[in-house]
């Protein structure tokens, strides 16, 4: 699948996506949420030394700012995206409670004025995902570029509900994937062959 058929096919599969996750009540998604903190705590320990990137959330995305502000307390940094012009990549600044926000593109907030980081790492929120760690996101392709242009890639952990599993997204040659993906199930590796399960938020 490619072309116009591909396009609209994501969009699609989108939207369904979207919906469905947006359909959930606040009650799972706080529970979703704190099983996922949970998990990325657990299994990735260093992500408290990390310069981290994170997304705010919308449209019932997984919320990393309660796991931000427990990584800042053991000494992280953290920061949100920024798009600086359409089809250029994106830049980091740094975030956290106090520091000024403008509203942006998809009405997402973003840091006005602070000062722009390298991340290390990266939760990349993710509408669907496949089996390959291949992500589908809003279309920008915001990420993609970006992580193309960075001199060193920094870990990327897809984050995102299990809901939003696909037999593929009929990855092009543009589309990056994951290094890790975590859900409330738990995290997966990715490798060669494709998406390994590690354990559960138990384990």
């Amino acid at each position: 699948m490619e072309g116009k058929e591909l396009i609209e096919w994501r969009k699609t599969e989108r939207r369904r996506l979207v919906a469905a996750r947006e359909s959930l009540d606040a009650e799972t998604l706080e529970r979703l949420r704190h099983t996922i903190d949970a998990v990325l705590e657990r299994s990735f320990p260093e992500l408290a030394a990390a310069t981290l990137a994170f997304c705010w959330p919308i449209r019932g995305e997984y919320d990393a700012r309660h796991l931000a502000r427990t990584l800042r307390g053991r000494g992280a940094l953290t920061a949100l995206p920024v798009v600086v012009a359409p089809g250029q990549p994106l830049v980091f600044r740094e975030w956290h409670p106090g520091v000024e926000l403008a509203m942006g593109a998809l009405d997402i907030p973003y840091p006005k004025v602070s000062a722009e980081v390298m991340p290390s790492a990266v939760l990349l929120p993710m509408n669907g995902w496949d089996q390959a760690g291949f992500r589908l996101g809003y279309g920008g392709g915001f990420f993609d570029r970006t992580l193309s242009a960075l001199a060193k890639r920094p870990a990327i952990i897809g984050v995102g509900y299990e809901l939003g599993r696909m037999d593929t997204i009929h990855p092009q040659p543009w589309d990056i994937s994951v290094d890790w993906l975590a859900t409330e199930r738990g995290v997966y590796r990715r490798d060669p062959d494709g998406l390994v399960f590690l354990g559960g938020p138990a384990q």
